[in-house]
């Protein structure tokens, strides 16, 4: 199969066109320095050819997306919409990568994956109208896949912004009431590519780790990794985040859509952080 993966060079796109290289598999990564993927007719160009297409590519600025809603919109929601069509119109199957932020996040128990949804921001909204618009345009041959709380070895992310921020203050507060899974990109890539490769039915599934910490307790476990004293980390509240967008309190996702097609959920988070943790943050 000849696959096409966008968003090829953020953290996850670079963790699965990796993947797939090492799988000896055709890879197409494109990025928006290559593609617009708001102008369709460069879309469908793009995606002739291929028989699998990884849409990575979003909007990601959540605080930002608050005052530049459309922006993010176009990203999240019209793009989303053109690699759709264009998948459909070429007989590709898409996966495409969406998050927790499309549901409120009140539930304290694991959120399955019909729950209704209910984005509390701009950034929810917009990827909210991207799942709307993959599954019109794709109904048999989608996997839409929300993941939360990632981490890897190719970009920006929160272990190695912990780290460096704990090293230079010695000590540091983090938010202990907002709870969710740590989820290392490599994992979601795997996830992906083996759906694609077993032919799991089309629908929404959930690409996060297993388990649940709060944000206080993935920095405890990120500085004992590099080395440092975990008791340098003390709880805080997100009251005075003095964020823009609003955060989901209650991100921990349930998995049974897996189970029901004989597919096993990534693993506890605190397993899949001790595998990455040396990668990550070297």
């Amino acid at each position: 199969m000849r696959w096409l993966v966008t968003g090829a060079a953020g953290m996850l796109g670079t963790d699965v066109v990796d993947l797939l290289r090492s799988r000896g598999e055709d890879v197409t990564p494109t990025d928006r320095a290559l593609v617009d993927l708001t102008e369709p007719e460069a879309v469908l160009d793009v995606t002739a050819g291929h028989q699998v297409v990884v849409n990575c590519a979003a909007w990601t600025a959540v605080d930002d997306a608050e005052t530049h809603e459309s922006d993010a919109f176009a990203s999240n929601a019209l793009a989303a919409g053109h690699v759709a069509r264009a998948a459909r119109i070429h007989g590709a199957t898409l996966v495409h990568v969406s998050t927790d932020y499309v549901v409120a996040g009140t539930s304290p128990t694991p959120i399955p994956e019909d729950a209704a949804p209910a984005p509390l921001s701009a950034y929810g909204r917009t990827k909210l109208a991207g799942e709307w618009a993959v599954r019109a345009e794709l109904p048999a041959s989608h996997l839409v896949l929300r993941t939360a709380w990632l981490y890897g070895a190719h970009g920006p992310c929160f272990p190695r912004t912990i780290l460096r921020l704990a090293r230079e203050r010695g000590a540091l507060s983090v938010v202990d009431d907002q709870v969710g899974q740590p989820t290392w990109t490599r994992d979601v890539a795997e996830l992906a590519v083996g759906a694609v490769l077993a032919r799991v039915p089309a629908g929404t599934y959930h690409a996060t780790s297993s388990g649940r910490a709060s944000w206080f307790d993935f920095a405890r476990a990120v500085v004992a990794a590099g080395g440092l004293d975990p008791e340098i980390v003390s709880p805080s509240t997100s009251d005075g985040a003095g964020r823009a967008a609003v955060r989901p309190a209650w991100s921990v996702l349930g998995h049974d859509a897996w189970t029901a097609v004989g597919r096993s959920p990534i693993g506890d988070w605190r397993e899949r952080w001790e595998a990455a943790a040396a990668q990550v943050l070297a």
